[in-house]
């Protein structure tokens, strides 16, 4: 249906006074830029991987997983584009070490080490306008001290002080994260880390403990994505000297989803030592999400003992697992059939 002369007066007006592009009909913008996460079934329960030029926060318990997803993330990135570059505030350090075991290419990434609030905040913001960088990480939000409590002595309270710099924070950084309706700019992938706390005299269902989520409930409306991370299980393996544990099963949840459905899960075998099954150190054991997603989506078809993928087909699953670790291109053009089940309308 043709806008009407009164409709097209309004678009111009306001273009005119803020700016080509200020205003445009909804069906010109652009779709929601998607950053790979390193993970087929993280990616298909997050719509099509990390949606970008907004922020997104991944929490959980200590030890659950966090600052490495993160880390794949970025070299998954990394692998698909040659140039991209990440701002990671480390507000705990930064283990560079790690970080190259779990595939990322540490000289793409500049580190700016503070546990100050205002200064990691002002930095993140200047990162988002520059235009310089490809991602912003902050790992992680309960390392921050702000200026107001810094000042305080210990025995002095400063509730909120963080939470209060956190929701101006969002309010100033939705310009600078902003890009164009209508010019192609590089989206930005924009991940904060964060970390539950118990919630004093908060209710829980029987044999469960109230939590929270430092840094105020307005964080909360400002993030387009919040994933929770929890460790399942380990991952034990037996040798002759006896067991040795060699990865965990990392849980994810999306708490919050604006551009996919919400309340998703997703898990991921995740190993920290070399497996006797072929996967080494700071890898994803990418085959069983394959298979996973793969037979899920209706792609991969079970007869009998037989599992059959196009042309392929394999008899038992440990073979298929064998043939997709073993196959980078089979694992790519699964891997592409299974998003385009999931988002049929993109290329």
């Amino acid at each position: 249906m043709p806008l009407s002369d009164e409709t097209r007066a309004l678009m111009a007006r306001i273009n005119k006074q803020y700016g080509a592009g200020s205003v445009v009909l909804a069906s010109k913008m652009p779709a929601v830029p998607r950053f790979p996460s390193g993970s087929l079934s993280l990616d298909v329960m997050l719509g099509g991987g990390w949606p970008g030029n907004q922020w997104n926060e991944i929490l959980g318990a200590e030890s659950s997983g966090k600052t490495t997803i993160v880390h794949k993330t970025i070299a998954a990135n990394q692998e698909r584009d040659p140039e991209f570059t990440t701002f990671w505030v480390a507000a705990e350090g930064y283990d560079h070490e790690w970080a190259t075991t779990l595939g990322v290419d540490v000289d793409r990434v500049i580190v700016f080490e503070t546990n100050a609030m205002e200064d990691a905040y002002t930095e993140m913001i200047k990162a988002a306008e520059s235009r310089a960088v490809d991602a912003i990480v902050l790992d992680s939000y309960p390392a921050l001290v702000a200026d107001d409590e810094d000042a305080k002595n210990m025995d002095e309270a400063t509730m909120a002080s963080g939470a209060r710099v956190t929701g101006k924070f969002f309010r100033k950084v939705g310009q600078a994260t902003r890009r164009s309706l209508v010019e192609q700019e590089r989206p930005l992938l924009a991940l904060i880390i964060n970390q539950f706390r118990d919630q004093i005299g908060g209710w829980a269902p029987a044999g469960a403990t109230a939590k929270t989520s430092p840094g105020g409930k307005a964080k909360n409306y400002a993030y387009y994505t919040r994933v929770e991370t929890s460790r399942t299980e380990w991952i034990d393996e037996k040798r002759p000297g006896g067991s040795v544990r060699v990865g965990q099963v990392i849980k994810l949840k999306t708490l919050k989803s604006k551009s996919a459905a919400p309340q998703q899960v997703a898990t991921l075998r995740f190993y920290f030592a070399n497996s006797s099954t072929g996967i080494y150190a700071g890898e994803y054991d990418l085959a069983s999400q394959l298979i996973t997603q793969g037979i899920y989506h209706g792609l991969i078809r079970l007869d009998g003992s037989w599992y059959k993928y196009a042309d392929f087909q394999w008899h038992g699953d440990k073979k298929m697992a064998a043939a997709m670790r073993e196959d980078l291109d089979l694992q790519q053009q699964l891997s592409a059939d299974v998003m385009a089940a999931i988002r049929p309308s993109e290329d």
